[in-house]
């Protein structure tokens, strides 16, 4: 239980996800040699959207899952269906001026996609269309906002600065740029249904098959793992922060980060109007280091965020650091005062992969070998979306414009600054200090 650090007391951690249990059934293992024309590496949000979309376009593919599909950050991460595109508007639209409203037009684009997945294929994932919010808690955040909602909004975006009395957002919250597509849903449900939907189609799905080697020839690639082999003509890498481990792999093409969640424990749903949360938006800061703060069909909530670790080593199942639960605690409590002798009951967390440029990638490492990245944390919508582009590519239709604004030439990187463990520190410390000021201000 970990006891002996300060607000944790009482937390049951798991290495899974908090949102659903584990499969009970899992599709077997690669054993021997196949041949097909597609092989998808990876069973997450990307991968499954891939492998379903070349499936459903009659195209032979083969998807391969280390675990089993869903058991990374596609059943792990907070639930925002979102169009947010991952850092400040104000950076975005200065590192990517061109590329900003083509950026938005495919966020846009993929909360659609992912809304029309869960009708085509009966997902039932506590989908609540309420938007999302992305919240000032100080006055110097707030000028931010306004700004950050003036450039989304000249360059497409369906967004709104809102104040956060009236717009109801918690107390805490001053207000914040309101994106109206999408909501929040329960992504462990999500990943199964697309699991299902997945082991449905003509897809071949084999699970615990770790991929050891991928290697282009003369007569085609051929994929390794530790029970067989594929030759296929193409292949598709869109195992998230795990496709560092492949060196095929462009470098620096990601940064791996654990990110960690915390639950509460039920709460009366008066003591909740109270906080001011009637409209029951899903809220992330506008800190460096964004806060997430979520109502679930439990009257729970769900936060997190904070304080991402940085890799260091294998990137294996683990469980949330107790002393990074005890800050995120500490986190909830001053944002909602009032609900400070709620009790946290669970935490988890997973790996999620940044992006140098923040916005996803994808391109060819080498010939018919592709990469896709679409989390930088914000991947529950744009990643299926991104995997169907690519899959439609594939099949050997004109690239989507929303392709085009994402497509990369050459597998050239920039290192991230995700990727240091002294940067995360760092900014946060920076959150803490305007959180401090911003009080004074205040």
């Amino acid at each position: 239980m970990n006891a002996g650090v300060t607000g944790t007391t009482g937390i049951e951690y798991t290495s899974f996800s908090g949102w659903i249990d584990r499969p009970t059934e899992y599709a077997p293992a690669l054993e021997g040699d196949i041949e097909t024309d597609v092989v998808v590496v990876g069973g997450g949000l990307l991968g499954m959207g891939t492998a379903l979309r070349l499936a459903e376009r009659g195209i032979d593919v083969t998807l391969l899952e280390s675990q089993f599909c869903g058991w990374g950050a596609a059943s792990r991460n907070a639930g925002y269906l979102t169009n947010t595109l991952a850092g400040d508007a104000r950076m975005l639209a200065a590192l990517h001026p061109r590329r900003l409203s083509g950026a938005i037009r495919f966020a846009d684009s993929s909360v659609t996609y992912s809304e029309g997945l869960m009708e085509r294929h009966g997902i039932e994932c506590a989908y609540e269309r309420t938007g999302n919010v992305i919240a000032a808690v100080t006055e110097g955040q707030l000028r931010k906002s306004r700004q950050s909602a003036r450039i989304l909004v000249d360059a497409g975006a369906d967004a709104e600065f809102v104040h956060g009395p009236e717009f109801g957002l918690p107390d805490a919250f001053l207000g914040g740029i309101f994106e109206r597509a999408g909501g929040v849903i329960n992504p462990g449900m999500y990943a199964r249904g697309l699991r299902d939907a997945l082991l449905k189609s003509g897809a071949k799905v084999f699970e615990n098959s770790p991929v050891g080697e991928i290697r282009p020839g003369p007569a085609g690639i051929v994929v390794t793992t530790a029970g067989g082999r594929i030759r296929a003509e193409r292949v598709v890498i869109a195992n998230n922060a795990h496709s560092r481990d492949l060196a095929i792999t462009p470098p620096r093409m990601s940064a791996p980060l654990w990110v960690s969640l915390v639950e509460t424990e039920p709460i009366d749903p008066g003591r909740l109007l109270a906080t001011g949360w009637s409209s029951r938006v899903g809220i992330s800061t506008h800190h460096l280091v964004l806060e997430s703060y979520r109502i679930t069909p439990r009257n729970t909530i769900i936060f997190g965020v904070r304080r991402p670790e940085a890799a260091r080593g294998a990137l294996g199942a683990r469980e949330v650091d107790p002393r990074v639960a005890a800050d995120l605690v500490r986190g909830f409590r001053q944002r909602f005062p009032s609900l400070r002798d709620v009790a946290p009951r669970r935490a988890w967390g997973g790996w999620i992969a940044m992006t140098p440029s923040w916005l996803p990638v994808v391109g060819e490492a080498t010939d018919n070998v592709y990469y896709a990245m679409a989390c930088n944390g914000h991947g529950l919508a744009q990643a299926p979306y991104l995997g169907a582009l690519l899959a439609d590519r594939i099949a050997g239709e004109t690239p989507h414009e929303d392709l085009r604004t994402l497509w990369r030439p050459r597998p050239w990187f920039t290192p991230s600054p995700a990727s240091s463990g002294l940067a995360l520190r760092a900014a946060w410390a920076l959150d803490r200090l305007s959180d401090r000021l911003g009080r004074r201000e205040g």
